[in-house]
């Protein structure tokens, strides 16, 4: 073989290397950044839907019937209740998405390393500042959706349609966004604290959370990553809500 073409030979080779590298980086953090949150939206969502549709039902059963305060104190509470249950997977799935591609291991590996490491109170880390985001997101997403697809319907603009769901699950995605991005700065700084002997924390809750970052970084620092949030919000309900209403039509 010509000696002048060893170089380019392991040059090609240094660049497929590469090129496996980033691949299997990439996966690794898709890996680490879809599963748990597949995992926290199972069961909270499934929690949370479950809960606020069983207790509406204790108050109203025809949608004529539903009045925002309502629909609020069920969202509320539904919000709290599936938070709390769901606070495990919220914890996973924060901390494997910081670490990215730093991260080995499964899911049920690292819930057993938080609780060797930091025992319960770790998968537990951050639940006051999940629910009370819970009981916001919640309280406003779903009565929003509720009341607008009912004065949607009863006002003779539209029927109880897909249209009529995509508009209503449009208007609650923004609504949801608007509201919860300040807690859900804070939250994720808290949940990024470890609970590690002598050091001392940043924030001691969400109050003094909010009221810290609004003084030492402005107010709009508490609507930090605000579009990337809408558009995940959005295009979630909209789907959520359409297939929602389509399965409840199923007869069974």
């Amino acid at each position: 073989m010509n000696p002048s073409v060893l170089p380019g030979l392991r040059a090609t080779a240094s660049v497929r290397e590469g090129g496996a590298d980033v691949c299997l980086e990439s996966a690794t953090v898709l890996k680490s950044v879809i599963a748990p949150a597949l995992l926290r939206q199972a069961s909270y969502g499934t929690i949370k839907i479950g809960i606020y549709q069983s207790l509406k039902r204790l108050f109203v059963d025809r949608l004529e019937d539903e009045t925002l305060l309502i629909n609020v104190i069920c969202g509320v509470v539904s919000g709290v209740i599936s938070s709390a249950l769901a606070n495990p997977t919220d914890v996973l799935k924060i901390r494997m998405q910081a670490q990215g591609s730093l991260f080995q291991g499964g899911m049920i590996g690292s819930f057993i390393d938080i609780y060797q490491q930091e025992g319960t109170r770790g998968l537990w880390r951050g639940v006051v500042p999940t629910a009370q985001r819970a009981a916001i997101v919640v309280g406003v997403e779903l009565p929003v959706y509720d009341i607008t697809k009912k004065h949607l319907i009863l006002s003779g603009l539209m029927g109880d349609t897909i249209f009529a769901h995509f508009v209503s699950s449009f208007t609650c995605g923004l609504a949801g966004a608007i509201a919860s991005n300040p807690v859900d700065v804070v939250r994720t700084r808290m949940m990024n604290q470890r609970a590690i002997v002598g050091s001392v924390e940043l924030y001691k809750g969400t109050l003094d959370g909010l009221v810290k970052t609004w003084k030492s970084e402005g107010f709009f620092a508490l609507y930090k990553g605000f579009w990337p949030n809408w558009l995940r919000l959005g295009p979630w309900n909209i789907i959520f809500f359409i297939t929602y209403e389509q399965l409840k039509r199923l007869p069974f």
